[in-house]
């Protein structure tokens, strides 16, 4: 990696991320959190195999807007050749930087040997690091999770096993550490629990003290409180937010508000509403029709704790156009 290239060194600290999600975090959303203040952008995932064989979809879903900047693509699969050719191909495209992912829990990919399932495999989570950093100029990063335990269950929530060996994401640290990987978010819960409880703490901060390069804490964050609390307890240089966007881009420009001044502004109803027509103007744009069907959870999440918030969501779900949410926004 170059330095020359690496934007995270650039970066204000703490440095707030729209971390990577599945299905979420389409170019329209990512556009809209950019806006609202996000310090980088994460694409969706996309499959190494994919990317090699020039899948369509793919290459639609990673496609991003020069607004996005600095964006990054994260990539998932187990082999570490496939990530070399992969990450080239991303280089040419004009991403920011490359993530790999040894987080998902996804049964999909966690059965195919990726995602979280790689960090029961140390010496190919390096191999793989160490095969994308050298392809390219652009700065690697790597997410990870706080444990995985052992191949006796491929799904979460599967707790019928006797005996189980953990790996933990210090454990993976300590082998790839001397890598020269420009950040490591790790979300703070386990692939048995990967969204219930509170993220564990201790284990973002165990990474912290085991890796010397930037550390974004991930899990649990919904409010400026929760930002400042994970950065307080963690000592990261940053955080990925995830489902504490949902239906909330503005949760970025209310945390750098908080950690600044102690206070934020909560937007009014009005305010709200342009922020929806923006976000589907901008879906639209990006991929006609399909955009607004892709649009229809986050306008539901955008009705969550609104009076009447059950029969806005069952109207919104339905719209077809523009003009359709703007006339049930404004009833």
């Amino acid at each position: 990696m170059s330095s020359e290239f690496n934007f995270w060194t650039k970066l204000p600290r703490p440095i707030l991320a729209l971390a990577p999600m599945a299905g979420v975090t389409d170019a329209a959303f990512r556009v809209l959190c950019k806006d609202f203040g996000a310090d980088v952008i994460y694409t969706e995932f996309a499959s190494t195999d994919a990317l090699i064989h020039g899948n369509e979809a793919t290459r639609r879903m990673i496609q991003y807007d020069p607004r996005e900047q600095p964006v990054v693509c994260q990539v998932f699969g187990n082999d570490p050749e496939k990530f070399e050719k992969a990450a080239k191909i991303l280089e040419q495209l004009g991403f920011s930087g490359i993530d790999i992912n040894f987080g998902c829990p996804a049964y999909k990919v966690v059965t195919h040997g990726g995602g979280v399932a790689l960090m029961r495999e140390p010496n190919r989570c390096r191999e793989i690091i160490d095969a994308t950093i050298r392809a390219v100029k652009i700065p690697v990063s790597v997410k990870i999770r706080a444990s995985i335990k052992s191949l006796s269950h491929t799904s979460p929530g599967d707790v019928n096993v006797h005996h189980q060996e953990m790996y933990t994401a210090v454990d993976l640290v300590r082998t790839i550490h001397d890598l020269p990987m420009a950040a490591l978010m790790i979300h703070g819960r386990t692939f048995e629990k990967p969204f219930d409880g509170a993220p564990d703490v201790n284990a973002i901060a165990d990474v912290k003290k085991a890796f010397k390069g930037i550390v974004i804490a991930n899990g649990g964050i919904h409010s400026p409180e929760d930002a400042e609390r994970m950065l307080v307890e963690t000592g990261a240089d940053g955080v990925g937010i995830a489902r504490g966007a949902w239906g909330k881009p503005w949760i970025f420009r209310q945390i750098k508000s908080y950690l600044a001044s102690k206070t934020y502004d909560h937007p009014t109803w009005d305010a709200i509403v342009e922020t929806i027509i923006q976000h589907a103007e901008l879906a639209l744009s990006k991929k006609s029709q399909s955009g607004i069907i892709e649009l229809r959870k986050h306008l539901a999440w955008y009705a969550k704790g609104i009076p009447n918030a059950s029969a806005l969501r069952q109207a919104l779900v339905q719209v077809k156009t523009v003009e359709d949410i703007t006339r049930i926004l404004k009833q």
